[in-house]
């Protein structure tokens, strides 16, 4: 992604004054869509689709993961899957959804099947939320005639799991004790206006409902949240004393808005809170294909409905400290500008710094009363002279902790393990800056992680 651009200075400057107070989007280092949660252990993950650089469609060809301990440090843990993982896929590695049972993890993605040209629902196994992933059935999971997108897989406390999905029909199934295979036929969903709410214009599709839909309970009450149309999508919402249904219209959370035509919710407790995940167009170039998740903490009244919302900066202040003596992935990032994840056999997910003054950042990093003497990082560059970073404190301009001086190692997959007395002690929690100088016009340096000592 150019975050940078000769011509988009202005538009650099409003993100350096939107960077101290917004995490939204969560992902600065690429585009990603889709978003779909999980927890696991104590640890929150968001799969999502990757819309690749200046798309002009939705060219997504793999899936990703990133995960979080505290709502504001998130971690890229790279592609975990494409289409091309399954013999029988031929494209369009759309909205998908993991879930987990018995220790296992399931992850529902649609795409396009080499045997018919038409869109399919797969499912991929692992015994790991990081993969890898297998095919295990060597087919689709499910395709019916048209529309077979956007799964939403929702296993209830007695461990049945129940999957919807589809464009512009809603589709159901019971999903088996296995969770790759189903039972009984495919069950099309009543498109009412009970349900789903009138529809303006259109007397072919009397219901809002257009695809994306995401299954969740909250006390005894299920939700069925789905982005609605006409074009450009809203976030509405149905709920049902049933996950089968039938489904009462509760009405639209999320307006349309936010430079992409399309939407994507997902819901998930976290530690006692609810969060709801959506994508939108707020990065440099971003458009309808080329789109970034965002998350907004969820309010529910008292009688189970949910008041309208807007897209706000998100999350403002982590649950967790992060802690620096530990080894910490430099792809772990608060808020970023000019810095681009990449992915190598060597060292797995890293990030590049694209240009003169490019930076990340990560929050509420805790150093005790004892504090940090030194640092070290894992980085590497091609240029030969003048590459640094300098490590601030509290803000971009903050006090300047020390400067790592970025040995020339030839390339992403050559590293050097640097390090450096701080100028004065660190103590007490803090923001930490790492900000990337050097001479050349691109390409500055790669970082793969860090610790303080």
């Amino acid at each position: 992604m150019k975050l940078f651009k000769k011509n988009g200075f202005l538009l650099s400057l409003m993100l350096c004054g939107i960077a101290a107070s917004t995490q939204n989007p969560i992902v600065q280092t690429m585009y990603t869509a889709d978003p779909a949660p999980m927890v696991y252990n104590d640890r929150l993950y968001v799969y999502t689709t990757h819309d690749e650089d200046e798309s002009t469609w939705f060219t997504m060809n793999n899936w990703k993961v990133y995960s979080t301990n505290d709502m504001v440090n998130w971690t890229d843990h790279g592609i975990i899957l494409s289409y091309s993982d399954f013999e029988w896929g031929k494209g369009d590695a759309w909205a998908a959804q993991c879930v987990e049972k018995n220790g296992r993890f399931y992850l529902y993605t649609p795409m396009i099947s080499k045997v018919n040209n038409r869109g399919a629902i797969g499912v991929a196994v692992a015994d790991s939320p990081f993969g890898p992933f297998y095919d295990p059935l060597g087919k689709p999971l499910v395709q019916s005639d048209w529309g077979d997108i956007d799964p939403t897989v929702f296993i209830d406390n007695d461990g049945q799991a129940h999957m919807y999905w589809g464009n512009p029909q809603l589709k159901y199934v019971k999903l088996n004790e296995d969770m790759i295979s189903y039972s009984g036929a495919i069950i099309e969903v009543p498109m009412t206006e009970a349900a789903f709410g009138k529809r303006e214009g259109d007397p072919k599709r009397p219901a809002k409902y257009e695809e994306g839909p995401w299954l969740y309970k909250r006390n005894s009450l299920y939700y069925l949240f789905w982005p609605g149309g006409p074009l450009p999508e809203f976030i509405g919402y149905s709920t049902s004393k049933s996950a089968r249904g039938p489904w009462t219209y509760g009405g639209i959370i999320m307006p349309a808005e936010g430079k992409s035509f399309t939407n994507h919710p997902g819901v998930i407790d976290f530690r006692g809170k609810t969060y709801f995940f959506y994508h939108n167009g707020a990065l440099p170039g971003g458009s309808g294909f080329n789109r970034s998740v965002c998350v907004e903490e969820l309010k529910f009244n008292k009688d189970g409905s949910i008041t309208p919302f807007k897209m706000t900066g998100g999350i403002q202040k982590g649950i967790a400290t992060l802690n620096p003596y530990q080894l910490v992935q430099a792809e772990t990032i608060s808020w970023s500008e000019g810095m681009k994840a990449l992915q190598n056999e060597k060292v797995g997910v890293f990030v590049m710094a694209t240009n003169n003054g490019a930076y990340s950042s990560v929050q509420n990093v805790d150093f005790g009363s004892r504090g940090a003497s030194a640092f070290s990082a894992r980085v590497g560059t091609t240029h030969n002279s003048g590459v640094t970073m300098e490590i601030r404190l509290d803000s971009l301009q903050g006090p300047l902790a020390g400067i790592l001086k970025v040995p020339m190692t030839g390339g992403s997959d050559r590293w050097a393990l640097p390090e450096i007395k701080l100028d004065k002690k660190i103590t007490g929690v803090h923001n930490i800056y790492f900000v990337c100088k050097g001479k050349a016009a691109s390409g500055i340096l790669y970082f793969d992680y860090w610790r303080f000592i």
